[in-house]
Order: structure tokens, then C-alpha cells, then sequence
């Protein structure tokens, strides 16, 4: 059953209901588990600035925050991520890699799409893809759409990681005509307590080897994993770099330290390690 089939429910139209917390606490938090705390609130500005702030007054690592409804929530380059009420998965984490070199917490937003990129195959059954650094792809009608993406902050003495998942809209709510959602793409589940149960888990998994490997990306299989799901390899790509520079090349590969190796026309090799990409040739012919 798609979101626009869905009968009409006290919820809404398209029978959004809120999160079951107690049902999600019992699933994810256990002794000796990542997750020691979980949280909903039915509305906020940012579960990111909020979890930031409790970190600055002393935050035991595992927290997670999850909001119904975000009405300022921050993408890169501080872009807004607004989506109607219940209609996604607005959610933050807490972490404290102190056993990691700190040049290796770059990696985490990386990780993180690797994880929930893994979760949601298993849970809704959709083929996630991952745009270098932070982006998350759907394909809808042949075209590839943005369903989600990460933010990562430093934050007291860790990191505070945010998730913002397009799950049931309908193609007249979404925000973009680039813009996706995991109904739209075909998911075969846009229940989402088993969707954040999914990611959750994963991402659990994730961060355990990679911290196990004192963050090495190799060691841990997350260089590779990241390299096997990223739709920005083997593209030839623009990157819009601070300072107002722009760089065209192929994205070749994914170096240790998380950056972006385009091959430009001179034959040069150089690495990105921030900056906005856009793919030059999509799936479909489309610019994302």
C-alpha cells in the first residue's frame, strides 16, 4: 500500500501516526547496547542544535533524539530541511569516538550514510545511494532524487550526528523537483519505527568496527563500503569549493581520509575535502 492508497485514520490523510516510544526503547536500548537514551518530541527547531546544546552541559554518549516535526532543520552549507509533520525521520545521535585519532572523525558523517544506506535496504527495501559527503539518493521514474542527508557537528567532547529521511511524501509535498521520498521510490515499509530501528542498529554496527579500528577506514571495511554505494564515482562531477572555486573532473576515488579524488582534464588528481558536488551526468540524464 503506497501513502496516497493509505485509508484516511484520525492521523491524517495520508495515516501518519506518531512514533510508538516505548515500543522503540525496548527494541534499542539494552546494557552494554550504543543507544542508553531515546527521546521524541512532537515538534523542534533542530534535533541537531538541541542535542548540541545538551552536549555542551554534559551528554552520555548513545543519546538519541528524535523530533515528529522539524521547522528549522539545517542541512550543509546551512541550507533548511522542512517536511510536513510525520511524514520522515528527523533524528540525532550523540558520539564520543575518544578512542579515535580526532582526524579520523571526518569520517563519521561517511559511516553514517554507510549505515543508514545498509539499514534501509534491510528495512524498506529500497536501493539507497550516497552522494559524496552527505547526500542520500532514491530512484524515482528513472531519475535520481535526493531522499536524505547528514549533518555532523563537533559538539562538548564529541560529535552530535543528524539524519533528516524523506519516508511517506507524496510527489506534490516534496520541497524540490529534485527531491525524493522512500514511498516514492517504491519502499516495500514506510513504517517508521522499523525504518529507525533499522538505521539505528546499523549504525550501531558501523561505528562499533570502525571504532574497534581506532577509526581506521580501511581496517574496519568502511572505505570500501563507502566506495561500493557511492553514486558520485565514476561520474564526472562539479564541486563548488569554498572561496568561490569551482572544480570539474571524474570522481575517481575515496582516499583515506575521506576525500573526494577528481581527475580534471589537465590530469591532475585532486582531492576535495568539502564543497558542494553536483553529478554533471545522472541517472536519466538529470543533474543532482
Amino acid at each position: 500500500m503506497t501513502p496516497s492508497d493509505a485509508p484516511h485514520s484520525r492521523w491524517s490523510d495520508l495515516d501518519r501516526p506518531p512514533l510508538n516510544v516505548p515500543a522503540l526503547r525496548r527494541g534499542l536500548l539494552r546494557p552494554g547496547g550504543l543507544w542508553t537514551s531515546l527521546d521524541v518530541v512532537e515538534t523542534t527547531g533542530s534535533t541537531n542544535s538541541d542535542l548540541a546544546g545538551q552536549a555542551a552541559a554534559g551528554l552520555v554518549e548513545g543519546a538519541v533524539l528524535v523530533a515528529e516535526e522539524q521547522t528549522a532543520g539545517r542541512g550543509r552549507l546551512d541550507r533548511t530541511w522542512t517536511a510536513p509533520a510525520r511524514s520522515g525521520l528527523f533524528f540525532s545521535v550523540f558520539l564520543t569516538p575518544g578512542d579515535v585519532p580526532v582526524r579520523r572523525w571526518g569520517w563519521l558523517p561517511l559511516l553514517t550514510g554507510v549505515a543508514t544506506a545498509t539499514g534501509l535496504a534491510r528495512a524498506a527495501g529500497v536501493d539507497t545511494a550516497l552522494k559524496w559527503p552527505n547526500d542520500l539518493l532514491v530512484t524515482v521514474a528513472g531519475e535520481e532524487r535526493k531522499a536524505g542527508g547528514i549533518l555532523a557537528e563537533r559538539a562538548g567532547n564529541g560529535v552530535v550526528v543528524g539524519i533528516g529521511l524523506n519516508v511517506s511524501l507524496r510527489a506534490d509535498e516534496l520541497p524540490a523537483a529534485t527531491a525524493g521520498s522512500l514511498a516514492l521510490a517504491g519502499a516495500v515499509s514506510t513504517d517508521r519505527e522499523t525504518l529507525l530501528r533499522g538505521v539505528l542498529r546499523s549504525l550501531e554496527h558501523w561505528y562499533g568496527q570502525w571504532h574497534a579500528a581506532e577509526g581506521d577506514p580501511a581496517a574496519s571495511g568502511l572505505q570500501e563500503a563507502y566506495a561500493a554505494g557511492c553514486a558520485t564515482l565514476g561520474r564526472t562531477v562539479r564541486a563548488q569549493l569554498p572561496g568561490d572555486r569551482t572544480l570539474t573532473g571524474e570522481a575517481m576515488a575515496i582516499d583515506g581520509d575521506g576525500r573526494l579524488i577528481l581527475s580534471t582534464d589537465d590530469g591532475l588528481q585532486e582531492p576535495v575535502s568539502a564543497g558542494d558536488i553536483v553529478h554533471l551526468r545522472g541517472i536519466g540524464g538529470g543533474l543532482v
